[in-house]
């Protein structure tokens, strides 16, 4: 069990999917809400008096409504969420692209903050701090033993603030601290360059507010480098999803105009529409056309889509809509599977309740609930094979998620996932040393990549030795329903 628990860091990183969110700014008409059940709402009151009575110490009791709140929403599904204040903030944070921090794109690695790449012009950037850094402590706390979330609690705080890091630099072999400046951050969510002359990767790490302008620009930058691109990957491995009107602009900015992208379904009307891609499904109210300084030549670059375990929502909306379009090769592993979309409803007091509201499916009618998108090419994560694949979670392992169609148990992924488990145990236990990490993505080393390389240059392509082979011989959708 111990040694489970130290490479899970590992396994966290990209594992857990974010919102398809829509953001509903408007309160919900009182004349429209359900009438209480008045018994339960009795029972409800009658133990809350008994442990605001009883419990061996006193209890908040703001604290004690806001824990029933959440764990009635919290039962529903494992997306639906009850924003507290604090909570709120944070998540309008993430989706607005911008934070308070110090300016790092960060993993864990042996129970360390390792510094992936740090934001051009953050804080982080000035002082020098370089990728593969490893950060041991937060001011006086030592990293170990801290969680992902600890540890960026702990670098974040308010403007204008000061943390010390300690850093430790496996190229100089030197440990070093750096005091740091908080200040407002603007995550990058793309990046982009060409890998060789003629061939081009744009990487999209989530789906925020910013992410279209942002990708709008790096394309802008790629075809200026070489407007005779030959060919190009589209990276949304590790992609946990982000806002609707997103993933609807970047799929019309490689098909053709007004083709449909995705439908939703749900109790509401409102939840039961079509998304084309045009502008007015994508363009921010009131602003222009996104996508119109894009070059014309996006439309018939050919194109292979990377996506993994990770790749989830707004990105699994992007590979199907690609998908069933026939524009682009969808390569590496079965995706995530979160086929449902939330809608954020703001409420009293700065709080607000994210709940699932419709079902999504791509142009050909397909749900991807609990199943997610299969690839045309299986890929493994090395040219040796898997490493952590079957150990990622998926949305058909989440506890009370909403059952896809036809959902039946993976024996076969259960018993890989145990076999996968045991092999990395067994390597701790032999060597007392962490499985070794994957090449970072766009590198010379990612091997998805050079794959996804080779597909374009019309190359071999090395495809996957391990996905079971009745997932190899299942072909996506053959058309799109009209």
């Amino acid at each position: 069990m111990g040694s489970k628990i130290k490479f899970a860091g590992i396994l966290a990183i990209g594992a857990v999917a974010g919102a398809l969110t829509t953001m509903q700014l408007q309160a919900v008409a009182r004349n429209v809400l359900a009438p209480l059940p008045l018994e339960e709402v009795q029972q409800l009151a009658a133990v809350f008096d008994r442990v605001k009575a009883e419990y061996v110490e006193p209890v908040d009791e703001k604290k004690l409504i806001n824990d029933a709140i959440a764990g009635m929403v919290a039962g529903l599904d494992p997306h639906s969420q009850y924003f507290d204040k604090k909570s709120f903030r944070e998540f309008r944070e993430n989706t607005g692209g911008k934070f308070v921090g110090i300016g790092i794109e960060m993993a864990m690695e042996e129970g360390l903050v390792k510094v992936v790449s740090p934001i051009e012009g953050s804080p982080a950037f000035r002082v020098g701090l370089k990728p593969g850094d490893l950060i041991t402590r937060i001011d006086d706390s030592p990293v170990k033993g801290l969680t992902v979330d600890q540890a960026v609690k702990k670098m974040r705080g308010e403007p204008q603030t000061k943390v010390v890091l300690t850093v430790y630099r496996k190229t100089e072999s030197r440990t070093f601290p750096v005091t740091i400046i908080r200040e407002e951050i603007r995550m990058q969510s793309v990046r982009a360059k060409m890998i060789e002359p003629g061939y081009g990767w744009i990487r999209v790490s989530q789906f925020q507010e910013r992410t279209v302008d942002d990708f709008v620009r790096k394309m802008e930058e790629l075809y200026k480098q070489d407007p005779n691109m030959k060919g190009l990957v589209l990276d949304l491995r590790n992609d946990p999803g982000g806002l609707l009107d997103g993933a609807v602009a970047l799929s019309a900015a490689f098909l053709p105009a007004d083709v449909v992208v995705v439908t939703t379904n749900g109790q509401l009307p409102e939840s039961r529409a079509t998304f084309r891609a045009s502008p007015e499904f994508y363009a921010r109210r009131g602003g222009s056309d996104p996508l119109k300084k894009l070059p014309a030549a996006m439309k018939r670059v050919p194109l292979v889509v990377l996506v993994n375990e990770g790749s989830a929502s707004a990105s699994e909306i992007v590979a199907g809509a690609l998908q069933d379009h026939k524009r682009a090769t969808i390569m590496g592993a079965q995706t995530f599977g979160k086929g449902s979309v939330q809608t954020i409803r703001p409420l009293p007091s700065d709080t607000a309740l994210k709940i699932t509201t419709a079902r999504y499916y791509t142009p050909a009618g397909r749900s991807i609930q609990a199943k997610g998108i299969l690839p045309d090419v299986w890929l493994d994560e090395t040219a040796e094979g898997n490493v952590y694949a079957a150990l990622r979670m998926r949305e058909a392992d989440l506890e009370r998620h909403l059952g896809g169609a036809d959902e039946k148990k993976d024996v076969e992924r259960e018993k890989a996932r145990e076999e996968a488990r045991k092999r990395l145990e067994d390597q701790l236990a032999k060597t007392r040393e962490p499985a070794k990490p994957l090449p970072e993505f766009g590198t010379s080393e990612d091997f998805p990549l050079q794959q996804a390389l080779n597909q374009l240059r019309g190359l071999p392509v090395l495809a996957s030795k391990t996905a079971p082979s009745e997932q190899r011989a299942e072909a996506p959708a053959d058309a799109v329903k009209k």
